[in-house]
């Protein structure tokens, strides 16, 4: 059972965890901000209530895992929010890296293959309070073509290959954070589309990822 309570503990736990961060070279203080804003030991099973605040990742079903909080801070500064943007996150989880995309004001369209996941973030009431965010049950490599064009496009597992049917969902001009390998780690990329559909390439830090996969699990 995921916890429920806020206290002045969980306060100064995050504060040391984003200080961390900081430490560890994030910069863009509206993401420490963001970070600082949501609750991560909401996201967890209770029996890690104590460890939340690490930065470390931790299963939560279906072997998958919510990410290193420098992690999910990465990702979301290479994203360079913008308020209102509207973003496809492939890989929902336990909604963590969905509500701080929120807390930047921006919209989130995201998508999770693994449905008993995503039936778990149905009664998952802290997401109530980010009307902004829309849960989608589907394959991650299909994106959603119904919605699109994307400002910007976060991958949060390990991708064999950058996915040309989410670069063709990308705006003109808009942004990917996408890790790329299947080995071990992945290395960083931000993809940036050019007006001719064809797209630039930023290499940054090695990560470790659960793979991208095809496809829905019931």
């Amino acid at each position: 059972m995921r916890s429920n309570t806020e206290t002045y503990l969980h306060k100064g736990m995050r504060k040391k965890m984003v200080d961390g961060i900081r430490e560890k070279g994030i910069t863009d203080e509206s993401v420490l901000e963001a970070i600082s804003q949501v609750p991560r030991h909401y996201f967890l099973d209770s029996a890690f209530e104590k460890h939340a605040y690490e930065d470390r990742a931790f299963l939560i079903g279906e072997d998958q895992t919510i990410s290193h909080p420098y992690t999910v801070a990465y990702q979301t500064q290479l994203l360079q929010i913008k308020p209102f943007d509207k973003v496809l996150e492939v890989g929902t989880g336990s909604a963590y890296q969905a509500c701080v995309l929120a807390e930047l004001k921006a919209k989130v369209f995201t998508i999770e293959r693994q449905k008993k996941l995503f039936d778990a973030n149905k009664s998952f009431d802290f997401l109530q309070n980010y009307p902004t965010i829309r849960r989608f049950y589907g394959d991650g490599f299909e994106g959603l073509p119904t919605y699109a064009p994307f400002d910007k496009i976060i991958i949060t597992a390990a991708a064999p290959f950058i996915p040309e049917k989410l670069i063709k969902q990308l705006k003109t001009g808009g942004i990917m954070v996408i890790p790329v390998n299947e080995g071990d780690a992945q290395r960083m990329m931000r993809i940036t589309k050019r007006a001719d559909g064809t797209y630039d390439e930023e290499k940054f830090d090695e990560f470790s990822f659960v793979p991208m996969l095809i496809g829905k699990k019931d």
